[in-house]
């Protein structure tokens, strides 16, 4: 099974963007890790932040290269803004929907929660992270998993859910319920400078 490992604050603090979407992995440090503290950091080459936000995208969603490629491939495909697609598409994957729904803390936590079989969709077990919802289907909590801890305190943390995901905390059923629009998600990230990187 290909996944990202090692620390997500210090990945975060390197790109200077907040992976986990919180904001919570700059605020005591908003500089790059490494012994000598803050440093002046060097102007990026437009091909250095083409390439600094594929990896921004790539670490906020716990995408390898080769997955994320072959999203983007599939996403250019498909009428409408490319850009927009691939967010789409990223945006759709179980292990994000889980997360949205608030099942998890993290998109690592969700994806664990899809391999470990804990996710049913549309009444059947799926436990592959990068499998492609589509607007309608039904995610929900195997009945044995329902009183799993992890899930139970993160829905406890969870205030509320994004407009297009609607999830009962009491069934732990939900639905995706719609594609997003491209101003509810992440405004931080830009994705026209991946489709440029894939483009040039």
């Amino acid at each position: 099974m290909a996944r990202i490992n090692g620390p997500v604050w210090k990945k975060s603090r390197r790109l200077g963007f907040s992976v986990l979407e919180t904001g919570q992995e700059l605020n005591k440090r908003n500089y790059a890790p490494g012994q000598h503290g803050p440093t002046k950091r060097t102007k990026l080459s437009n091909y250095g932040l083409q390439q600094r936000e594929k990896q921004r995208i790539r670490f906020m969603y716990g995408v390898n290269e080769k997955q994320f490629y072959n999203t983007f491939k599939k996403a250019s495909k498909m009428k409408g803004v490319t850009g927009h697609n691939f967010l789409f598409l990223l945006e759709s994957r179980l292990d994000n929907i889980t997360y949205r729904m608030g099942l998890a803390r993290t998109r690592r936590g969700s994806r664990q929660l899809v391999n470990h079989g804990h996710i049913l969709v549309n009444g059947r077990k799926v436990n592959i992270p990068s499998f492609i919802c589509k607007p309608g289907d039904v995610v929900e909590v195997k009945e044995t998993s329902r009183n799993n801890t992890s899930i139970n305190e993160a829905l406890q943390a969870t205030l509320n859910t994004v407009a297009f995901v609607n999830f009962d905390k009491d069934t732990k059923k939900g639905t995706y319920v719609r594609l997003p629009e491209r101003n509810e998600l992440n405004a931080e990230v830009n994705e026209a400078l991946v489709v440029e990187f894939y483009n040039r």
